[in-house]
């Protein structure tokens, strides 16, 4: 039994369930620790865990914004833009439709509220 709890104490699983950058696994068995992952099949999964991860990298751009959480945080915007059967042509082009039409954030305008 001693044994059984010394295993318990020694050997620490962290649990993710998150999607992650390619290399991570090789990264974290470089380290010298396991990586149990799985590969997403389903598309609709898959941009699931994109949009879960981009308002994880949002949160981190939030806390620390650092030119490599924006990497990290188009990154993502990168794979999702694919996931959704789109180009990044494609979404230059609705960006730059969108700034026309509605402006883009260059004034610093902050919304107080508004009334009817």
């Amino acid at each position: 039994m001693e044994v059984c709890l010394f295993y318990l104490y020694t050997n620490f699983m962290t649990d993710h369930n998150k999607l992650v950058r390619d290399r991570i696994p090789e990264i974290i068995v470089e380290n010298g620790a396991k990586a149990n992952t799985r590969i997403i099949e389903s598309n609709d999964e898959y941009i699931r865990e994109l949009s879960r991860k981009l308002v994880e990298e949002a949160g981190e751009v939030l806390e620390t914004p650092t030119i490599e959480e924006l990497a990290d945080t188009q990154e993502v915007i990168d794979a999702l833009v694919v996931a959704l059967g789109h180009t990044a042509t494609e979404l230059h082009v609705v960006q730059a439709d969108k700034a026309l039409k509605r402006g883009k954030f260059d004034k610093r305008i902050y919304l107080i509220d508004t009334e009817d």
